[in-house]
């Protein structure tokens, strides 16, 4: 950021007072411009044994698999924010169930959360996608997913799955975990 979004001029990066980290100011307007993790809401669609995955048509990440999962909008709650990702992905209506991982990234100011979900009816490709499928769990392309937030959602499905308790999920990637990951795909 170079200048205020309030009065245009040009502001500094400095740990106001009484806070602890820093933080883009204009002394011009005393505008202090907070920056927030930006939340990634989306769903696990499953249909029967099967979860229906995406094949990403937009970088980052393009021709890798992920579930059907995007930026959340201002004005709509989280559950909104995974089905609408859901239908603009894979043109796919879903029922939603419970929140079922919450995955921090702190290091690329992230937040996972993907919901459980059934699939209602039919899916194709929507603008973000170049094909959808649903995989039973020996076909999951386990090599070209997109992220490691989808891969630990769908680990976690799948040991959960056998003994049909679906539990709430929360954890951290790291920056480690991250390169660990890309560094293998």
């Amino acid at each position: 950021m170079n200048f205020c979004s309030q009065c245009g001029e040009k502001v500094r990066f400095a740990v106001p007072a009484g806070d602890d980290r820093p933080r883009y100011l204009c002394d011009a307007c005393g505008t202090i411009h907070y920056q927030n993790p930006r939340i990634v809401a989306g769903t696990l669609p499953v249909m029967g044994s099967k979860v229906l995955l995406c094949k990403r048509a937009i970088t980052p990440r393009k021709g890798h698999w992920t579930l059907p999962a995007g930026y959340m909008e201002n004005a709509e709650t989280t559950r909104q924010a995974a089905t609408r990702e859901t239908w603009e992905e894979a043109c796919a209506d879903v029922t939603l169930g419970d929140l079922y991982t919450l995955i921090d990234l702190p290091h690329i100011n992230q937040v996972y959360m993907i919901f459980r979900a059934e699939l209602v009816g039919g899916f194709s490709a929507g603008p973000e996608s170049l094909e959808v499928a649903l995989f039973e769990e020996h076909e999951i392309p386990w090599d070209i997913l997109a992220f490691p937030t989808i891969e630990r959602t769908l680990k976690h499905y799948y040991a959960d799955r056998k003994c049909a308790y679906y539990p709430l999920h929360i954890s951290t990637i790291t920056p480690e975990d991250r390169e660990r990951y890309l560094g293998s795909a």
